[in-house]
């Protein structure tokens, strides 16, 4: 297995799309960093603190195709962390001394903690992006087939009948939530760090230091904290629960096509193409690729926010070891999440539906999917309890005999003479107990649009 599973040559275009992967480059997060630091310099120089040549000239260089990768790397190494090397080589880069006057008053966590924003802030424009992709496709299904009866199933075994738009109407309802839920939280992510070395702006004073976190914020297009965010996570963290709840909610998508898709069932299948989801002895199979790499992410992505959990759990004014855990999970969230979000489009926008394959499990049990519906039938005329029991009587005699439904409720003189066999039919026809399930998809719809 590779090192590293996103990043693999093999098995990266599975396990996060080229767009997310991108955006969390060491080129990509490296300009971020420079971006800042340009910012920084033009908030400044508006405000006196630096020379607007500077600030010019800083801006001017601040390029990533300038950087000395192999002495970046070395002095990260030495360092701990990557802003100082950064620094230090857009001084040189800047004519006249002008760069000197870079990251003035900043700390190295004031300038990872904003460029990580900005890489978030654009990551999280992608995962709506997905997000509304999915929300139209799984509406199209729930339109599409808002009568189409199918199996109901609690503890995997029958219960009631459903509607198959019912159930995309479902899944539907919980994608729509988190494209609320994103568009709640990006005011409390979308904001600068930039506090100095324990917080206070101290090497700045009270005045030139609140004037340029603000003059930064502007600049980056970044609201303001209510305070300093050094070691306080919360957002982060909320970000990755945000990305969790997601690829669980199409984890649990994928597992139900993974169910749907099974042979003795086969009441959806993936999007046919040649050798997709093919086996290398089996040539009849047709697996769920996608739908397993929806489960896949929503577990992996799971644990990501488990260990952002565990990193806010931090010392004093400036973490020891804690914040580092960030650099690993929050671009592996990312673009993990990107992989459960993008199978889900291509599952969900080609999904074939079996309409016919649905009414043969529906009537795989011979009727007994709606005892239900013949018990409260014959309530009014028996009372519940008897009904209860006499329905009950006639499910086991079925199961036990082999005999149909039909004939066992037939058969019992309580039933035959309270209710006609053509009444009975209609009662187990699975078609005439879908309950609200209509209704309530077509509402859904109405309101959201």
């Amino acid at each position: 297995m590779p090192a590293f599973v996103i990043g693999s040559k093999i098995f990266g275009e599975m396990f996060g799309s080229d767009k997310m992967r991108a955006l969390f480059s060491d080129e990509y997060m490296v300009q971020r960093y420079l971006d800042v630091e340009a910012a920084l310099a033009r908030a400044q120089a508006k405000i006196g603190i630096v020379p607007e040549a500077a600030a010019d000239a800083i801006t001017r260089h601040a390029l990533v195709k300038k950087v000395d990768w192999p002495r970046l790397s070395k002095r990260s190494e030495i360092v701990g962390y990557p802003i100082l090397p950064l620094v230090e080589q857009l001084a040189d880069w800047a004519e006249d001394g002008l760069g000197q006057w870079c990251h003035w008053g900043a700390t190295t966590q004031d300038i990872m903690d904003t460029a990580d924003v900005l890489q978030i802030k654009q990551a999280l424009d992608l995962v709506s992006d997905d997000l509304d992709t999915v929300a139209d496709a799984l509406a199209a299904l729930a339109q599409k087939h808002i009568d189409l009866p199918m199996a109901g199933r609690t503890h995997l075994q029958h219960a009631l009948p459903i509607t198959f738009g019912y159930k995309a109407a479902t899944w539907l309802s919980a994608i729509d939530r988190h494209r609320k839920r994103l568009k709640e939280l990006r005011p409390r992510l979308e904001v600068v760090s930039f506090s100095g070395a324990a917080g206070t702006l101290a090497s700045l004073g009270e005045a030139d230091g609140l004037k340029t976190q603000a003059g930064l914020a502007e600049e980056l297009g970044l609201g303001l904290p209510d305070i300093t965010w050094h070691t306080i996570r919360d957002n982060f963290t909320e970000v990755t629960g945000f990305l969790a709840l997601v690829a669980s909610s199409v984890g649990k998508i994928g597992y139900d096509i993974t169910l749907m898709m099974q042979t003795e069932t086969g009441e959806a299948l993936e999007p046919f193409a040649p050798g997709r989801g093919s086996s290398s002895t089996m040539p009849q199979k047709r697996n769920p690729i996608s739908s397993e790499m929806m489960i896949a992410a929503a577990k992996i992505v799971r644990e990501q926010h488990s260990a952002m959990l565990d990193a806010m759990v931090q010392d004093h004014e400036r973490a020891t070891g804690q914040w580092h855990v960030e650099w690993q999970a929050i671009p592996t969230a990312f673009i993990v999440a990107s992989a459960g979000l993008q199978a889900a489009r291509e599952v969900l926008e080609g999904l074939e539906v079996r309409p016919e394959a649905m009414r043969k499990v529906l009537d795989v049990t011979g009727g007994l999917i709606v005892a239900e519906a013949v018990m409260m039938g014959l309530a009014p005329r028996l009372g519940r309890q008897v009904a209860h029991d006499v329905v009950y009587a006639c499910c086991r005699d079925a199961l036990t005999e082999g005999s149909s439904f039909l004939d066992a409720l037939v058969s019992k003189p309580e039933i035959s003479t309270v209710m006609t066999r053509d009444d009975l039919e209609k009662l187990i026809d699975p078609a005439n107990y879908l309950g609200a399930a209509p209704a309530m998809t077509r509402r859904l719809l109405t309101q959201r649009n």
